[in-house]
């Protein structure tokens, strides 16, 4: 099993101890989502004629041609943005966390199209692209290289650790009860895994659609009985960073298939 070296981790993890110590040293197993899948799926997955993801890459490198190219080249030129989203962007004077998503929705805008959600299909299909492309690139998200964006990240980042270790909705549970006190145990119908974010978007056979991690952890705060989020809201943007600095080093391995 690889492990993570704590001269890996951002020094905002550290600063994440005092919230959520328990969690960091199981989170050093970076075992991917697709490890979990059952034989059929995993060959379901690695059939390009029969996984369905390829049909929103597919449409992905016809919006590319059409809309990104002129700008981009080709979408290698972009192969490490997947690894290294979300960010911590300031926009008129305001700094937010941006994923992959909200950052193709933003090129969309500045090339004059109209705005869309995270979970447009357009959005789906670039992203997907993107995520193909970058398939091997190490997960490495970073605070900006400003002393001031540097301990808004780092406060991002605690927020996110606290999210993923607080108890919420009916059930009473939190992330790290199921993604790192259950991995390997079965839940319904499926088998928990550690919750490393490296495999999206996902096509998810219950959703017979791709979605994003933002619809993912949506569906958590759901399983739970949670009230949920608005897609695209900061806290989820602080999860999803938490995840990912969580699985910092893990190879990108997505998009994927989930049951």
């Amino acid at each position: 099993m690889h492990r993570v070296s704590h001269s890996h981790w951002p020094r905002a993890l550290l600063l994440c101890a005092s919230l959520a110590a328990p969690l960091l040293v199981h989170a050093q197993a970076l075992l991917s989502g697709n490890q979990f899948l059952t034989p059929q799926l995993q060959a379901m997955q690695q059939d390009a004629d029969a996984n369905p993801v390829t049909l929103w890459i597919e449409k992905g490198q016809t919006l590319w041609g059409n809309n990104c190219q002129s700008c981009h080249n080709t979408p290698d030129t972009l192969r490490s943005a997947a690894a290294q989203h979300p960010r911590l962007v300031t926009r008129e004077g305001s700094a937010r966390l941006v994923n992959l998503e909200d950052q193709i929705n933003a090129c969309r805008q500045r090339a004059g199209q109209s705005p869309k959600g995270v979970e447009d299909s357009d959005t789906l299909s670039l992203s997907a692209l993107l995520h193909s492309v970058g398939k091997g690139q190490a997960m490495h998200v970073q605070a900006p290289a400003d002393a001031a964006g540097q301990q808004r990240w780092q406060a991002e980042l605690a927020q996110g650790a606290q999210l993923y270790a607080t108890r919420m909705g009916r059930l009473n549970l939190a992330c790290v009860h199921c993604h790192d006190g259950k991995v390997g145990a079965n839940l319904r119908a499926e088998v928990v895994s550690p919750g490393h974010p490296s495999g999206f978007p996902i096509y998810r056979l219950n959703w017979q659609n791709l979605g994003s991690i933002d619809r993912r952890l949506r569906a958590c705060y759901s399983g739970v009985q949670a009230t949920l989020p608005a897609s695209g809201s900061p806290a989820l943007r602080q999860l999803e960073l938490y995840l990912k600095v969580r699985a910092q080093g893990m190879p990108l391995d997505g998009p994927s298939i989930r049951r």
